[in-house]
């Protein structure tokens, strides 16, 4: 697939641990908070109806730019592009079972996003929260590094405005579509 790339040995790179920061998600109401897309449109994920995924990842890089310092060793940090990839490669069936909103969501600025949803060849949007008013909102889980602070990797399965599942802690992120789909076959 033209934007594919190659997922790293997961085994040489820490797992995150499930340090309990999505067990209050299950069942929560999604806020109104309306986060600009990559598609030039504002998206409330409160409003949308019929089953929504967000997948949350930290940020993506861009070829040629290095990534912060020590940023292969932080658990769960490594893999945004692979699971972007995934996603993608996996939307048709997605939306065979039923979703009817898929979205990427991390605290890149949309300028940044964009980007890489052109070089990934993304048939979805992403969500920029730059602001971090939905991560705060919902308490989602994220970490500071290099002065920035970042979403940690978490999948929300939304149904008109709730949460219906979570997946966390997310590894390796190139398996989470899979795994995405998995669930909904269980829950037909």
């Amino acid at each position: 697939m033209a934007g594919s790339v190659e997922a790293p040995d997961w085994s040489t790179i820490p797992a995150p641990p499930d340090d309990g920061a999505a067990r209050h998600l299950v069942g929560s109401l999604v806020p109104p908070v309306p986060l600009a897309a990559t598609d030039g449109a504002r998206v409330d994920l409160a409003a949308l109806k019929g089953l929504t995924v967000v997948y949350a990842y930290p940020r993506t890089g861009r070829p040629g730019t290095d990534n912060p310092e020590g940023w292969d060793m932080i658990p769960g940090a490594r893999g945004c592009t692979p699971q972007s990839c995934a996603f993608r490669d996996h939307f048709a069936e997605l939306k065979g079972l039923g979703v009817a909103n898929l979205y990427g969501l991390s605290t890149q600025d949309p300028a940044y996003q964009r980007e890489a949803a052109a070089r990934l060849h993304l048939p979805f949007a992403i969500l920029s929260d730059e602001d971090l008013a939905l991560s705060t909102a919902m308490a989602l889980p994220t970490f500071v590094t290099a002065g920035m602070t970042l979403m940690k990797r978490v999948t929300l399965v939304i149904r008109d405005g709730r949460v219906e599942h979570v997946f966390y802690p997310v590894f390796p992120p190139d398996r989470n579509a899979a795994d995405v789909i998995a669930w909904l076959k269980r829950q037909a």
